[in-house]
C-alpha cells in the first residue's frame, strides 16, 4: 500500500469555482505555507491541484486527493462514480478520499465495486468519508485504510449534529480494529483540536479554519456584529 499519512495535521487545500481562491497558483501556494507550518499532508480537490500542488512542493508530502461532481440522481458528490476514481488513479496523490456514507451512488455503482477498481488499478491508499460509526466499520470491513469523520452533520441521517463530536470521535477509535480513525469537520479552535487529540485521535484534517479566508473574515465579524451596542455607544 502506499500513501502512509503520519501523525499530525493534515491541510485541506481547496477552492471551488465560486470562492475567491479558486484558479491560478493559489491553492499549491496554501499548501506550501502548510508545508512550512509543519502539515504532515494536503487534502486536495480535483486532478489539476493535486497535480499542481505536487510540483509546487516537489512531492514532500503525502497528498489525499479526491474529486467534487455533482450528479443529478445522488447527493454523493466526493469522487462519486468510477469516472473519478479513474482520474485519480493516475493523479500525483498517495492516497483517494471518497464518499463511504450508505447513501445510493450516481448511476447506481457501489462503493465497493469503486474501491475493487482501485485496489485492481493502482496502490493508492484509501480514505473512506463517512457520516455514522455502522458506516465506518462497513467502510473497514470493505478495505479502507482510513476513516475519516468527513462527512458527519452533512448527511440527511446526521444534519444538525455537532462538529467537532470529541465524543463521536473516540467511539469511532474503539470500533475501528485496523483502519486509522481521521477527524475532520467543524474545527475551528485550540480548545476543539485538543478535545479531539484527547479522544485519541492522532490524524486530523483542518481546511476551513486555516485556508478560506472568506470564513475566516465571516467568524471575525460576527464577533463585531454580536457587539453592536458597544460600537454604537461609542460613535465613529
Amino acid at each position: 500500500m502506499n500513501g502512509i499519512i503520519p501523525r499530525g495535521l493534515v491541510v485541506s487545500c481547496q477552492a471551488l469555482r465560486n470562492e475567491p481562491m479558486y484558479g491560478g497558483n493559489t491553492i499549491p501556494k496554501m499548501a506550501a505555507a502548510a508545508l512550512l507550518g509543519g502539515a504532515v499532508g494536503i487534502r486536495a480537490n480535483t486532478v489539476r491541484d493535486i497535480n499542481a500542488i505536487h510540483r509546487y512542493i516537489g512531492g514532500k508530502l503525502p497528498i489525499i486527493g479526491l474529486i467534487k461532481r455533482d450528479y443529478p440522481d445522488s447527493s454523493v458528490y466526493i469522487t462519486p462514480t468510477l469516472r473519478e476514481a479513474r482520474a485519480l488513479a493516475k493523479a500525483d496523490c498517495s492516497v483517494i478520499a471518497l464518499d463511504a456514507t450508505f447513501r445510493r451512488r450516481p448511476g447506481g455503482v457501489t462503493t465497493a465495486q469503486i474501491v475493487n477498481f482501485l485496489r485492481e488499478n493502482c496502490d493508492k491508499a484509501l480514505m473512506a468519508d463517512i457520516a455514522t460509526l455502522d458506516e465506518a466499520v462497513a467502510a473497514e470491513q470493505m478495505g479502507f485504510d482510513y476513516v475519516s469523520t468527513t462527512l458527519r452533520s452533512y448527511t440527511e441521517e446526521t444534519a444538525g449534529a455537532e462538529i467537532p463530536d470529541a465524543e463521536f470521535c473516540r467511539e469511532l477509535k474503539q470500533r475501528l480494529t485496523r483502519a486509522v480513525a481521521i477527524a475532520e469537520g467543524g474545527i475551528h479552535t485550540f480548545e476543539e483540536l485538543r478535545a479531539v487529540l484527547d479522544a485519541g485521535i492522532r490524524h486530523v484534517i483542518i481546511g476551513g479554519a486555516i485556508t478560506r479566508p472568506q470564513n475566516i473574515t465571516r467568524d471575525y465579524v460576527k464577533v463585531f456584529e454580536e457587539r453592536r451596542d458597544l460600537l454604537s455607544a461609542e460613535g465613529v
